[in-house]
């Protein structure tokens, strides 16, 4: 049985999946903004799975600062860690920018899953065969260093699908960087009937079960044991090939430096 942290996992897609993964068996680690909210979803899961290893745990990726504490939360409670699932995103906000004047999808849906990723190594390295599943998006599009700065402004979906190429770059690249572990980027499916997509498109396609689905099996399935580095498309349900700059040494190198850069100038 693994260990298997899903950010993210209060509600939608990702509270979908906890369950699944629960009901086989493995231990699931909860993540959320909300306390209370997350000892709910802890509480709901245990019932429904009677899983005596569900466990939860707060934390604001908006603050970035807050993933020191929450990566010591979560090396209290275990020597290492199996399966990290980042799914934590937001598209709509009601805030544009974070505290330290970054895009808020910037910060959450790229800046975040890097850090914690980062930080939870130490934990990941133990695992016999670690997964880390990032949670890319169809929506792709080109980095705007001004952007990324915080020099420039986009729109919510020009936001939304610069993080996602991010995360997929940086998911390619950590591949490379860390051998040992199985790095998978993803698209779950457009559209999906969850609440963020409900917030900003007002409709869907596919039920998030399609999406869940997927994300048990790159977690766990044997079918996904070689693929690290690779993209996954489900809406087309096999691999496919992400945006053209994520092959792009040139594109890769300048997404580096500027991650680094705002790492170091904002936090």
């Amino acid at each position: 049985m693994k260990t298997i942290l899903i950010t993210g996992s209060t509600d939608g897609i990702g509270k979908l999946a906890a369950i699944d993964l629960a009901k086989d068996g493995h231990t699931i680690f909860i993540h959320g903004r909300n306390r209370e909210k997350v000892s709910k979803v802890v509480e709901e899961i245990t019932k429904l799975t009677t899983s005596k290893t569900i466990y939860g745990f707060t934390c604001n990726f908006s603050q970035l600062q807050s993933i020191d504490d929450f990566v010591n939360q979560i090396a209290s409670k275990t020597i290492k860690l199996d399966v990290l699932i980042n799914n934590a995103g937001v598209y709509n906000s009601p805030v544009a920018t974070t505290n330290n004047g970054i895009d808020i999808r910037i910060a959450v849906n790229y800046l975040a899953p890097y850090l914690l990723t980062t930080k939870l190594l130490p934990l990941l390295e133990k695992s016999d065969s670690a997964r880390v599943i990032n949670l890319s998006s169809a929506a792709q599009s080109s980095i705007s260093p001004e952007f990324f700065l915080g020099k420039e402004t986009v729109s919510e979906s020009g936001a939304y699908a610069q993080s996602k190429l991010a995360l997929t770059m940086w998911s390619f690249q950590l591949a490379k960087e860390q051998p040992e572990l199985n790095v998978i980027a993803v698209n779950l499916g457009s559209l999906l009937n969850t609440k963020m997509v409900k917030e900003a498109f007002g409709n869907h396609w596919s039920d998030a079960s399609k999406g869940a689905d997927i994300l048990t099996q790159l977690a766990t399935s044997k079918r996904f044991n070689e693929s690290s580095g690779s993209y996954f498309d489900n809406d087309k349900g096999d691999f496919s090939h992400a945006h053209d700059d994520a092959y792009n040494h040139e594109k890769l190198n300048q997404l580096h430096n500027l991650t680094q850069k705002l790492l170091k100038n904002k936090l």
